[in-house]
């Protein structure tokens, strides 16, 4: 299936590892060039170099950046803009809300999370999307959590602010749609990345208490992979994927279990 991507801009944030690192070289693999940016520079550079093999030299642009920091993500845009002269595809992956229950979280913990969601995401469409309205083509995906479904413990962070991503996503949908910008969600199950590693460590029951409960909720039985949220980002990206608008689509193996 040709998915139209040649020679696309994608920007794709938190891409030094895990699920941004597989879209970029997903992406890439589909002859889009690349725009990947992370808060550490050391991972960056290794990352850009695996996505550079895919898209050729000269077709990836990696810049450090931290999205909680307007100035950060102005500079991001502009030199995406500045190298590549536009950004068709945006894949925003916000940062990872601190853990802990109700009465474990900060107000600072609180604001903190709002920065790394919903703050960056408005920041970055706000800089990317008119200039998409304006050439009548552009894609905009958002990689969240669980949280925009239902409930997670230990992460009322999450829960509190996630869900207004996919809001604010939802409503740029129906904005800017009729510019051919296409805007949607995707919502993943446990995906088995340095992050999920992470929680299990943290977890309170311990690592492999932790890994197993997450998997005994999960129909199909096993973790998902960065590669296949990838590979549900490359077709919303996609030509083939040009009436799908608003949608929050769930690639979770089936753990979310409202309707």
């Amino acid at each position: 299936m040709d998915l139209g991507l040649k020679g696309k801009i994608a920007l794709v944030t938190a891409s030094s590892n895990g699920i941004g690192k597989q879209c970029a070289l997903a992406l890439a693999a589909e002859g889009a060039r690349i725009v990947m940016c992370a808060r550490n520079a050391e991972r960056l550079e290794a990352a850009a170099q695996e996505v550079t093999q895919l898209a050729g030299e000269g077709n990836v642009l990696a810049v450090q950046a931290d999205l909680s920091s307007a100035a950060d993500i102005d500079r991001l845009c502009n030199a995406a803009n500045e190298r590549f002269g536009q950004v068709d595809i945006l894949v925003f992956i916000g940062g990872s809300p601190k853990r802990g229950g109700f009465a474990e979280v900060s107000d600072a913990d609180l604001l903190e999370a709002f920065d790394v969601t919903v703050l960056a995401g408005f920041r970055l469409t706000r800089k990317l999307v008119p200039g998409m309205r304006q050439r009548k083509w552009g894609r905009v995906v958002t990689v969240q959590a669980r949280s925009v479904r239902e409930p997670i413990p230990d992460l009322v962070t999450s829960v509190a602010t996630r869900p207004g991503v996919a809001g604010l996503f939802k409503y740029l949908a129906n904005e800017a749609g009729q510019d051919g910008v296409l805007v949607n969600v995707i919502v993943p199950g446990p995906i088995n990345t340095d992050r999920f590693k992470k929680g299990a460590e943290e977890a309170k029951g311990g690592a492999d208490d932790y890994v197993r409960m997450k998997v005994g909720g999960i129909p199909v039985g096993r973790l998902g992979e960065a590669h296949e949220i990838a590979s549900a980002v490359c077709f919303l990206v996609s030509e083939q994927a040009s009436y799908i608008n608003g949608v929050a689509l769930q690639v979770d193996g089936g753990v979310i279990k409202a309707i």
